[in-house]
């Protein structure tokens, strides 16, 4: 994981760029990325061309030595700076061994032969549906004068385009090193590639289940009742998952799993733990170089996530590290972490302090690399308003759009929030694969059925089913805790009361004088906005933030789902009474 800036376009004009300007842009450029050095600590590196530049800044987690970049081709006309991690990189190189001469270890050079493999066609939607992993990338063709830019299916790595008053486009892995130089900025869509002599960026990620019809008739796991008819289901979903985490653990420098205690990252967990005491890079056959298993997890003390994680952790076996905070630490840290995650979204910015805290534990003990439970929820329907889905279509087409929002909220927290501290986080559940796997299941496996005995059948009952002989039943059948309520109530509650007492009724009053750019709707954002316009003062920024009401995590969408909560606009799991203390 890793941050980049790439400058392209550079000749706005007929003629050639005069050299005193190109050492003008280099040096821009080079300020842009010291912006976001702190996603690569480990080295940085710049390339200059008549008609790009690309400067890079590395966290080194697959070969440390030899995979500095910008990368360039055997041929020395391809220039590459990339951001994530390429999980099937050892088959995609096995391929080429035979036409290019790899000069690093970097799982990422793959995208190298491949986009030679399929410049000629121009086929690109199908060069990168054949990477494996969580990346944005910036690639160069000098020969031609050409540039690729694309970015994951989700948007687990983030990546945002700009424009200056010239007309030059740049790419940034963070939305300030545009922030100041760019009059126009923009999130680059996920699941898009851009080549330079299209006009618009393309969308390269399609998938049939992204329609009802197509998963309406799939194979059930249970019958109306509730009892399992079919197995294999339930056993393809586990043996996904186990696929997705054990070929996440690709890396030659120290890792640990984030483990607040709930299913998700307990699943993590344990899966990992099973796999960790071999070195997948030797397909399993040698000894893993660090052996122990290290988990964190992080709240106020006594809250419900550190119990519950405490006992997950003796239990799946790891050496496991309790991380508390006070509620004046988090909100000193405040405007560091809206910098840091670049949204004033309530959401975003309650679960995004702890974990920036956990993080700088984290990295203090030398590791550089977790695995995160982040994506199930959208997966499987985890979140607690998904009791109310009136019918299997509702269901369905409330995952997907849940899905589409992913790189907003759940992915920008858990990527931005460690990477303020150099560590890389790893999502199994968002593994392009398991996705399929899990997004393909018959609705009504995962929705919440009452069941004979009058209860209701908990959320992610399927996910819980497949690995329940791998977690203690407490964790098992645990009910869902959304992070920034499970890390200790009274954080979201002090938050409340202080942004209540800090804004004035008539400075939120004037709220759409203040910010006519999506206007806050509650107090707490309006502080949140406030601490984000100073930061990022250009209405661009504050259009790059998501702004939808909700309840509970719920789509705008979804809120038709009952008439309570027309009016709600509150992300607390709490808020859907009735349900999270009488559920079950």
């Amino acid at each position: 994981m890793c941050g980049f800036v790439g400058a392209f376009d550079l000749n706005s004009g007929s003629a050639p760029i005069a050299e005193g300007l190109k050492e003008e842009l280099r040096a821009q450029v080079l300020e842009m990325s010291k912006k976001i050095r702190h996603r690569g600590p480990d080295w940085s590196g710049v390339y200059t061309g008549n008609n790009a530049i690309l400067s890079h800044e590395r966290l080194s987690i697959v070969d440390p030595l030899s995979g500095k970049q910008p990368l360039v081709s055997d041929d020395e006309k391809i220039i590459l700076a990339a951001n994530g991690e390429i999980y099937n990189h050892k088959e995609i190189r096995a391929r080429f061994e035979g036409s290019y001469k790899f000069r690093t270890g970097s799982d990422c050079e793959v995208i190298i032969p491949l986009y030679k493999k399929y410049r000629e066609s121009g086929d690109f939607s199908k060069m990168i549906e054949e990477l494996s992993g969580i990346f944005a990338f910036a690639l160069y063709d000098s020969e031609h004068d050409v540039y690729l830019i694309a970015r994951d299916e989700i948007g687990v790595i983030p990546l945002y385009q700009g424009w200056d008053k010239a007309g030059r486009y740049y790419v940034a892995s963070e939305l300030k090193a545009l922030e100041g130089d760019c009059q126009t900025i923009e999130e680059f869509p996920n699941g898009h590639y851009f080549y330079s002599k299209d006009e618009k960026p393309t969308r390269w990620y399609h998938r049939d289940w992204e329609s009802f019809d197509a998963v309406k008739n799939a194979p059930k796991a249970t019958d109306d009742k509730g009892e399992v008819i079919n197995p294999s289901v339930i056993e393809k979903v586990c043996n996904g998952l186990e696929s997705a985490v054990k070929a996440q653990l690709m890396s030659d420098v120290p890792y640990g799993v984030l483990l607040s205690g709930g299913l998700d990252s307990s699943i993590i967990a344990a899966v990992t733990q099973k796999y960790s005491k071999k070195r997948i890079e030797t397909d399993s056959k040698e000894a893993a170089w660090w052996p122990q298993l290290h988990s964190f997890a992080v709240g106020l003390e006594g809250s419900p996530d550190l119990i519950a994680a405490q006992k997950a952790a003796d239990y799946i076996g790891t050496v496991h590290h309790e991380v508390h905070f006070t509620i004046q630490e988090a909100l000193d840290a405040l405007p560091d972490v809206i910098y840091h995650i670049e949204t004033y979204d309530i959401t975003t910015v309650r679960a995004s302090t702890p974990m920036y805290l956990l993080a700088r534990v984290i990295k203090s003990m030398g590791i550089k690399m977790v695995l995160s439970g982040e994506g199930s929820d959208e997966l499987f329907g985890g979140y607690l308003y998904f009791h109310k889905a009136p019918n299997a279509q509702e269901f369905h087409e409330e995952l997907v759009r849940k899905m589409s929002k992913l790189h907003l909220y759940d992915c920008l927290r858990a990527n931005k929030s460690l990477m303020a501290w150099g560590v890389e986080g790893r999502v199994p559940f968002l593994d392009k694969d398991f996705i399929d796997i899990a997004m393909g299941l018959n609705p009504s496996d995962k929705m919440n059925i009452k069941l004979p005995d009058g209860k209701q059948r908990m959320e992610k009952w399927i996910l819980r089913k497949a690995f329940e002989d791998l977690l203690p039943e407490s964790i098992a059948w645990r009910q869902k805790e959304q992070f920034s309520d499970g890390v200790g109530y009274n954080w979201i509650d002090t938050l409340k009361k202080m942004t209540e007492e800090k804004v004035s009724d008539a400075e939120f009053a004037r709220r759409e004088n203040r910010f006519p750019v999506n206007p806050p709707k509650t107090k707490e954002e309006y502080y949140y906005r406030e601490i984000y316009s100073r930061l990022f003062p250009s209405d661009s920024a504050a259009r790059c933030v998501p702004h939808e009401a909700g309840v509970a995590c719920s789509t705008a969408k979804a809120l038709e789902w009952d008439a309570a909560w027309k009016n709600m606009d509150e992300p607390s799991g709490r808020a859907i009474a009735g349900v999270h203390d009488k559920a079950y």
